[in-house]
């Protein structure tokens, strides 16, 4: 299997963003990585691409709202790297909505993808890592818009408060088994997930022009500019290193100074 690895690391929505970003870098840690995705081309390229740099990666199909789907993934990572070590809860998206008319079919979307994926994430990563007496480290992705509201995000807004509280509830619940879990809250991060926002906010007439919306949110960012995703990773490397074990239930911001706490 080439060059052994110190167990494995599951990354849900890791074919592009911040997750490929935390996925590549983490395989240069020594972790077998499984990049958990639907886009199953996307996801192949990037098992190339750590392949093609020394580390071992596997790409499994998965969609985080779905248990079966999951818990194949954490067998699968089992199976290649011998363990699970670490679970990163990063899969998500957003639906920009006017608050007065945000719908039902957003928030059920945005809410099972976003907080029922974080909660079955973290339960069959914890069922296996405490099988197998490890002690692992599941990291869940938050971001600002879990520690203050934006009205036309309403959905997203509540999903990663959401986040937030199954981070705590998670590590008080798994402490005892050696488990930590804790979560990353990034800011305004250039990836596939703002262009897409960018075109959404357009749509709505909230920006008139391309990159606008991102302008304006990065506006109140102290560092004076919008994050690239691999200003997000040394925090993750972080919490998945020894470096953290005496850390859980702690939500980090990685924002460039937007909330302040």
């Amino acid at each position: 299997m080439g060059t052994a690895v110190s167990g494995g690391a599951i990354v849900t929505g890791s074919a592009s963003g911040i997750g490929r970003e935390i996925a590549t870098t983490l395989a240069k840690d020594g972790f077998g990585i499984v990049i958990a995705d639907l886009n199953e081309a996307m996801g192949a390229e990037v098992v190339n691409h750590i392949k093609a740099e020394g580390g071992q990666a596997i790409f499994h199909k998965v969609d985080v709202t779905k248990r079966d789907s999951v818990r194949a993934a954490v067998e699968a990572c089992r199976k290649a790297f011998g363990s699970v070590k670490v679970m990163i809860n990063n899969a998500g998206f957003n639906k920009p909505e006017p608050f007065l008319e945000a719908s039902e079919d957003i928030w059920h979307k945005i809410m099972d993808v976003n907080a029922l994926g974080v909660l079955i994430g973290t339960q069959e990563a914890a069922k296996a890592m405490i099988a197998d007496k490890t002690k692992g480290k599941i990291i869940n992705t938050a971001s600002i818009a879990g520690r203050t509201g934006y009205p036309d995000f309403a959905p997203y807004c509540a999903s990663k408060f959401a986040v937030v509280s199954l981070t705590h509830a998670g590590a008080r619940a798994l402490a005892s088994h050696g488990i930590t879990v804790n979560a990353f809250a990034p800011g305004v991060v250039a990836t596939p997930l703002w262009n897409q926002l960018d075109k959404d906010l357009m749509a709505m007439g909230v920006s008139s022009a391309p990159g606008e919306a991102m302008t304006n949110f990065a506006s109140s960012i102290l560092l004076g500019r919008a994050a690239q995703p691999q200003d997000v990773v040394g925090t993750v490397r972080f919490l998945a290193s020894p470096a953290s074990d005496y850390m859980t239930g702690q939500v980090l911001l990685i924002d460039g100074g937007m909330i302040l706490q």
